[in-house]
């Protein structure tokens, strides 16, 4: 088996496929699947993955592969699968796949080292060539003559470790360790030798003397009041000794969680978890819809189906949108499972992600909460999979490859034979189609565990509002709400579906509205920097003074955005302090978790905020909950626009009156007929469902059929249309009768960054060649693709329509 077949770093069509090349007897003994390796390709060296060994192979000189990366493989045989699964449903190249499951951290470049894992005696050979060293780089190890094999070995027992040096500064965290370099009656000795005039040497002694353990430096200055000199000068005395630890960045500290016990189930708990317990402990795979209010104790059934999956000895994936990730979310985790908790998400730093990922991979965790990547977790004896919120259009992934966070769970659940739960109080309409037709089990949660009421909402008609001759963007009754609730002290969350200070800017007499000079889309106000940026590839431009069409000074901005509320709140209700959530403002790390604590401790009255603040959050005081622009969501070209409308109303309300104090929310709307704005304020999502399955019957969305979705772009505006033309006349005649074709048409946004776009849609009920007909398709364009700068993406499973 002297062959290894390696798929290269190289997303192309013509290089999406194995390439062989002979294995070094250097590495013979410790090469596995899985393993990432360096490669001569063509004039260069690239990265790739070992994903068989053999011994034959059809080409007859082949060229050896020059380094292996990982002695630890980076991927299981599992996820070495999974990956050629999702090239295949999403289209996409298996090397894209493969790197999709892998921490940044690991694709950069870098320099290795390696590193002593504990104070213990090495093997012998080993301990040559560290010559008491803590570690030593790579190239010493290789022009030694120790073989890979041994140095696997001394990996796997736990000795040493390899330790990337990664050059985008993803490197480890070292703290240096100070230590007695001599027995304790030999430092009595010395001490009695010092000189008076040596005081801090003196205390120094004296106190490891009494603590002869290891001390991190930071703290023994802390304690001794001294400074790095002195210890300096009792290392060169052979006193004591210094040397360099690696510490895992845990971003969260374990010891400041109070753990938390399992709460008692009500009732609907009980009757939910029982079948789920019941699939863990047979090993069975199924997939759970767990349908339950805001409030309603889904988190709680989490947690107790996780502990039987740990005391079985196994592993949970847990999912939860990014924007609810918020601390509260790891809390609940953190409390119940301490530190075999490993979380994974965006706000982490590169390195912070590649220790958390490291830590999951050497079996250190058993529990891993984190957001749409976390489902790639290097779990090889997986017992459940949990997708809280599970409606939540984070799960798909935007660019390559296009998988959605659900379909993976449940294919890594079959072949773990283990149970997947969705988790949501609106699920989507796809889920719930799954689950009345017995595809899913259902499990419904309709109370609060607190046997609290939903929050009473009501609408109020701002078309009514202007009429009164109200033009504030905050309906009379909203005003009188938040004033009541400042009066008594009690908080309140204002949602806006929108970011930015406004919509667009437009001339009042001439109507001209300021476009951006590389796509078509109005360019958005930003009053803090008095700019015009735009939203999709990030040009901007001062606000200008007159209208560049006709001169006219009457150029205004139009719309609401948070900034802008934000002043007319203050405006208002100046006693009211508030703090702004939206894009601008949780920039930085940790400002997230900034503001939510700010607003937790009672420092502002108010949270007003984008979508962001509709997910997850539980505060006790809040018991009004405001949504200012209901209906900005229902006029977007997206087919699933009510279904967002009624999810974020409901999400949002369900944020007031958690605890003893009830709560209200206000819903302020132009529509305030729409069926989602008005069963959203009723919760009433078996109406909701019922009407919304009718539309979508009527006019073949999904549920009833599957969507391809295909966008074409190119600089040249007549190339594009022609190609797309093109596409759509091949696929016409591969395809079913019954199957649709819509287009091409210029997408909603018709040109971003200088290219222009066309999309065309497939509606196909039953096409088992598509992918096939459509991977065809592609190859015809490769050329094109390739020289000319075209670009055709395909999206087996699209939720943006822009």
């Amino acid at each position: 088996m002297n062959i290894a077949k390696v798929i290269v770093d190289v997303p192309a069509s013509s290089i999406n496929q194995t390439f062989d090349y002979l294995i070094p007897d250097r590495f013979a003994d410790i090469l596995t699947n899985g393993m990432r390796v360096i490669v001569p390709f063509g004039p260069r060296k690239i990265m790739g993955f070992v994903v068989e060994r053999t011994d034959k192979s059809s080409f007859d000189k082949l060229k050896e592969i020059s380094d292996v990366l990982d002695l630890t493989p980076a991927l299981t045989p599992e996820l070495l699968e999974l990956g050629k699964w999702i090239a295949n449903e999403t289209l996409s190249f298996y090397i894209t796949a493969l790197q999709a499951m892998l921490p940044q951290a690991l694709k950069s470049k870098y320099k290795k080292e390696i590193v002593r894992a504990t104070g213990e005696e090495l093997p012998e050979n080993l301990e040559n060539i560290f010559a008491g060293r803590d570690f030593i780089s790579y190239e010493e190890f290789e022009g030694s003559t120790i073989s890979y094999t041994q140095l696997q070995k001394a990996v796997q027992s736990g000795d040493v470790y390899i330790e990337y040096l990664v050059k985008s500064k993803i490197t480890k965290k070292y703290v240096t360790m100070i230590r007695p370099a001599k027995e304790s009656y030999l430092l009595e000795e010395a001490l009695l030798e010092l000189s008076n005039g040596a005081k801090k040497q003196k205390q120094l002694l004296q106190f490891f003397i009494e603590h002869p353990e290891p001390i991190e430096q930071k703290l023994l200055l802390n304690k001794v009041e001294t400074t790095t000199s002195t210890v300096k000068a009792l290392i060169d005395k052979s006193l004591l000794e210094s040397d360099k630890q690696e510490v895992f960045r845990n971003p969260y500290n374990d010891e400041a969680f109070a753990r938390t016990l399992p709460l008692v189930l009500t009732e609907q708990q009980e009757t939910a978890i029982r079948p789920i317990k019941e699939r863990i402990a047979n090993g069975v795979h199924d997939v759970f819809l767990l349908h339950g209010v805001t409030g309603s104790g889904k988190t709680e059934i989490y947690l107790q189906a996780i502990q039987d999956v740990i005391e079985k000895g196994e592993e949970a994936i847990v999912l939860v949108p990014e924007i609810s990730l918020t601390p509260q979310m790891v809390n609940r985790f953190k409390g119940r499972f301490g530190s075999e908790v490993a979380v994974m998400h965006s706000a982490l730093s590169a390195g912070e992600k590649y220790d958390e990922w490291r830590r999951i991979q050497r079996k250190e965790a058993k529990v891993v909460v984190g957001a749409r990547s976390a489902i790639f977790a290097p779990f090889e004896n997986i017992g459940i999979i949990i997708i809280d919120e599970e409606h939540e259009t984070t799960y798909k992934q935007d660019d390559q490859p296009r998988y959605h966070a659900r379909d993976v769970a449940i294919k890594r659940a079959k072949t773990h034979h283990c149970p997947v739960v969705l988790g949501s109080a609106t699920p989507t309409l796809e889920s719930f189609a799954r689950a009345e037709k017995g595809v899913y089990q259902l499990a419904t949660l309709s109370k609060r565990t607190n046997d609290q009421a939903m929050p009473e909402v009501e609408i109020v008609d701002m078309r009514s509002e202007l009429h009164a001759g109200n033009r504030t963007m905050f309906s009379r009754k909203l005003k009188e709400k938040i004033e009541q609730c400042l009066e008594k002290g009690e908080q309140i969350v204002l949602l806006l579906n929108r970011r930015g200070y406004s919509t667009f800017v437009m001339c009042r007499d001439c109507g001209h509205v300021k476009e951006c000079p590389h796509c078509d889309i109005a360019l958005t106000y930003h009053k803090k920097y008095n700019q015009l940026k735009c939203h999709y590839c990030s040009y901007e431009e001062p606000m200008p003074t007159v209208c560049p069409e006709c001169n006219s000074d009457l150029i205004r901005y139009f719309g609401t955005g948070t900034q802008r509320v934000e002043e007319a709140l203050t405006a208002l209700i100046p006693e009211a302090s508030v703090i702004r959530m939206d894009v601008d403002t949780t920039r930085r790390k940790g400002s997230h978790e900034k503001l939510l604590s700010q607003f937790a401790n009672k420092e502002a009255d108010i949270l007003l905020g984008t979508q962001m603040i509709a997910k997850g959050l539980d505060f006790e005081n809040v018991t009004l909950v405001g949504v200012l622009t209901a209906d900005s969501m229902l006029h977007l070209p997206d087919f699933r626009s009510s279904e967002k409308t009624f999810q974020l109303l409901t999400q949002v309300s369900g944020r007031a009156g958690r605890h003893e104090l009830t709560g209200e929310v206000i819903v302020q709307t132009y529509t305030p007929d729409h069926y989602s704005i008005e069963l959203a304020s009723k919760y009433n999502f078996k109406d909701f469902y019922k009407k919304e399955m009718q539309t979508r019957k009527a006019f073949q969305y999904p549920p009833y059929v599957f969507l391809v979705l295909l966008t074409i772009s190119h600089p040249n505006h007549v190339k594009v249309a022609q190609t797309s033309q093109r596409i759509v006349q091949l696929l016409a005649k591969s395809l079913q009768n019954n199957t649709v074709i819509l287009g091409p048409t210029p997408s909603p946004i018709p040109r971003i960054k200088d290219r222009y776009r066309y999309q065309c849609m497939i509606k196909y009920k039953d096409e088992p060649q598509l992918r096939f007909y459509i991977n065809k398709v592609l190859d015809q364009f490769a050329d094109e693709m390739r020289k000319d700068d075209l670009l055709i993406t395909v999206d087996m499973q699209p939720y943006h329509l822009m």
